[in-house]
């Protein structure tokens, strides 16, 4: 699975972007304002993109923020900050953190509790890339908007056969 991490590269001059910062994970609510914060964006998507973001791809989305954001304030020391990129079919979901340890993905284990967001993630986007950041590091999804990918988690490459 560790093959799920590897390099990728920006959305070219995304049609829309929005940053959040949260400082004080410790006080909780985080994760549920990130995960608004991610619904109102893709709700903005119209102003940009043919018509609405499907709510489907918004569940995918909100989900992967909140793993990604669960992920920097439960490993992390100091603030995280989230940044919404849109592309034309793409969102791009990074998650910059103060560590620069990468997230491991581990394999699958049902009796595993918990500790399952990477496995997540790798399972319902296009990618997800780990790259140094000034200070810690940037960990970054795409995630397709394309309504063809509704019916399903994965894109039709990774489909199983």
């Amino acid at each position: 699975m560790t093959d799920a991490i590897t390099a990728e590269y920006a959305v070219p001059e995304p049609l829309l972007s929005a940053v959040a910062v949260y400082g004080d994970a410790s006080r909780g609510g985080a994760i549920a304002s990130a995960r608004a914060f991610t619904a109102d964006f893709l709700a903005a998507a119209p102003t940009v993109l043919p018509g609405p973001v499907g709510e489907e791809r918004v569940e995918l989305a909100q989900l992967v923020v909140s793993e990604l954001v669960t992920n920097a304030i439960r490993h992390t020391a100091g603030p995280c900050r989230l940044l919404l990129e849109l592309g034309r079919d793409i969102l791009e979901i990074s998650v910059f953190d103060q560590e620069a340890a990468a997230p491991v993905p581990r394999g699958h284990d049902p009796r595993r509790i918990g500790q399952h967001g990477v496995e997540i993630v790798v399972a319902v986007c296009e990618s997800l890339t780990v790259e140094p950041a000034p200070g810690g590091k940037r960990v970054r999804a795409r995630l397709s908007l394309l309504p063809e990918y509704a019916s399903t988690a994965n894109p039709p490459d990774r489909r199983s056969r």
